[in-house]
């Protein structure tokens, strides 16, 4: 099926049974997905058009689910389709475009149609708690970040250090900067401007996210942490809540991985 105003399907990609579609304007641009993310991590829902469809996913031109990238999972939740609600169980970042994956056995809606998207808010707001987590820690271990991953209930980060870390008094420092309620503000500059500031990137093993234009965005925590980030995250520090070092972790001569849970977990 062809969009009105739009060329046939030029290009494609094939993975197993999946085919997902770019469509290209009569202008010759490529469609792509608004991430209504990046500008406001609150939204929890909102219309869209499906533009490519698969074997159990479809991509659309806007949206509010994160795709997995940068150690955060992709989002879940829902989808309704002309009355019927079918679970998202995940999105990923496929060719430029956001891949809303379905149940195994869904059929996904057809090109064109008019969808709802609802994230599973909870899931995502504990997301967006514990990855703002992750900048105070940062802001908390003055070392470069070799790897990381989180979830919805623990984090982790890696250090390119061999200083021992003390287990209760990094727990301190970071409930403290949680407590001072560090305000969340958001900036985009050029590869360019990045360059003349190489100190912003605290990650060694990717590089920055950039956006379609080729922008990087800056993500500040007031004057607790600032450097790029493409994740989402809550307003304020103080909204994370009490957090706990878990454990600390010798992973070689210089590597230092620390956990961290919310406080309420086990």
């Amino acid at each position: 099926m062809v969009l009105p105003g739009y060329n046939d399907i030029s290009t494609g990609f094939v993975t197993g049974k999946l085919i997902c579609v770019q469509i290209v304007d009569n202008l010759g641009f490529y469609m792509s997905t608004e991430e209504l993310f990046r500008k406001d991590g609150y939204l929890r829902e909102c219309q869209a058009k499906v533009i490519a469809s698969s074997d159990n996913a479809f991509c659309v031109d806007q949206t509010v689910f994160y795709p997995n990238g940068g150690g955060q999972p992709g989002d879940s939740g829902y989808v309704l389709v002309d009355g019927v609600r079918h679970a998202i169980v995940d999105c990923h970042f496929v060719d430029g475009q956001h891949r809303h994956i379905l149940e195994e056995g869904v059929l996904p809606p057809d090109i064109g149609q008019e969808v709802i998207l609802t994230l599973d808010w909870e899931r995502r707001y504990r997301l967006m708690r514990m990855h703002s987590c992750m900048h105070m820690l940062c802001a908390s271990v003055p070392a470069g970040v070799t790897g990381g991953s989180i979830n919805e209930d623990r984090a982790r980060l890696d250090f390119d250090m061999q200083d021992v870390l003390d287990k209760d008094e990094l727990t301190r420092e970071l409930n403290k900067r949680v407590d001072e309620n560090h305000i969340l503000s958001l900036h985009w500059i050029t590869d360019a401007e990045l360059e003349n500031n190489p100190d912003l990137v605290r990650t060694m093993s990717v590089g920055p996210p950039k956006n379609s234009s080729g922008m990087v965005r800056l993500v500040q925590f007031g004057t607790a942490d600032l450097q790029p980030c493409g994740g989402t995250h809550v307003n304020s520090s103080g909204e994370i809540g009490k957090v706990r070092v878990k454990k600390i972790e010798k992973k070689g001569k210089h590597n230092r991985r620390v956990i961290v849970v919310f406080d309420d977990a086990e």
